[in-house]
């Protein structure tokens, strides 16, 4: 079976660690969110690429939920102890892969190739795309102007009230090479449950792929990233509150409108059916909480599970796409 799963986030990273251990990770394409990505003291970073390279691979902080297990942190407190930027954190082990990265990028190597060969270092199986090898940026407009992604989320705790979100870059970004080639081949199409609007957002606005995406003749099966109207962690509730008129499952499957055929949120969101139904969407009910392996497989198999049971007509019929929709 091949699946292509768009991703971005921590919970994103976790659902693509259960998927592969629901199917067979050779099958699995994982498209990723480059929206976040900045360069910390002359690095490339791209942290929701590196959260799926760690889960993968089984080297990711399950406590923290980002960075590497058995990190060490004498590196950044060198650089605060010099007055240098400290802010955003990156421990000794996970500064190894953005020097390789970085190395490879200013010798000309693209993200794509780059992200590919650390997978293959790393002993990852299921392939990791960025969803474009050109500049992306997310950028956060508040009541206090713009700021960029990471600059709201981490340096200031995203405590200002988001009033819309752009992605800077995404006219001009062009998918990167195979990721039009996992949505054509892919017998499912699977959206993490991640942030609608700035994880999986900046992958819906390089235009090839939403375009890809609306004319898709497989099932295409959203999970949610809310429980009880709650992000477990992250900013998505207040967002969705914000930007999406509500926090009920409704809100969720809308940012998707056109592009799902199932929307699988958590039961504690069993009175949204109804809602998630009158958008044309079918609602399939179950735990989402990723509490532990056991927990992130079978979120993964419900979602598979429920595109088995679909069928779409032979092309998508797209949404109509409105202001605050990703």
């Amino acid at each position: 079976m091949n699946v292509a799963v768009l991703t971005g986030g921590v919970g994103g990273a976790r659902f693509v660690r259960g998927l592969v251990d629901a199917t067979d990770p050779a099958g699995i394409t994982a498209i990723g969110n480059v929206g976040d990505d900045l360069e910390v003291l002359g690095l490339y970073v791209s942290p929701d690429l590196d959260s799926v390279l760690y889960a993968l691979a089984d080297l990711n902080d399950e406590e923290r939920g980002w960075g590497r297990a058995g990190e060490t942190w004498n590196a950044l407190e060198t650089v605060d102890d010099l007055d240098g930027e400290a802010w955003f954190r990156l421990g000794d082990r996970d500064l190894g892969l953005h020097l390789v990265r970085t190395q490879a990028l200013q010798a000309g190597t693209s993200l794509s190739d780059v992200t590919a060969r650390l997978a293959r270092s790393l002993g990852v199986e299921a392939s990791i795309l960025p969803a474009t090898d050109d500049r992306l940026r997310t950028w956060i407009r508040t009541e206090d102007g713009e700021l960029t992604f990471q600059d709201w989320f981490v340096r200031r705790g995203h405590r200002e009230e988001v009033a819309g979100v752009r992605f800077e870059g995404a006219e001009a970004a062009r998918p990167a090479p195979g990721v039009l080639q996992a949505l054509e081949e892919a017998d499912v199409i699977l959206f993490a449950p991640s942030n609608p609007f700035v994880s999986i957002g900046p992958i819906l606005a390089v235009a090839e792929i939403r375009e890809a995406l609306e004319a898709r003749t497989v099932p295409a099966v959203a999970v949610s990233p809310l429980i009880g109207g709650r992000a477990i962690r992250g900013p998505a509730d207040r967002m969705l509150a914000r930007l999406g008129g509500g926090t009920a499952p409704a809100q969720v499957a809308d940012c998707y409108k056109g592009l799902i055929d199932v929307l699988v949120f958590d039961e504690e969101d069993v009175d949204g059916a109804a809602g998630v139904e009158a958008l044309g969407v079918r609602p399939v009910v179950t735990k989402t909480l990723m509490v532990d392996a056991a927990a992130r497989r079978r979120l993964a198999e419900t979602a598979l599970s429920a595109a088995s049971e679909t069928r779409v007509p032979a092309a998508a019929t797209s949404g109509a796409r409105h202001s605050s929709r990703p």
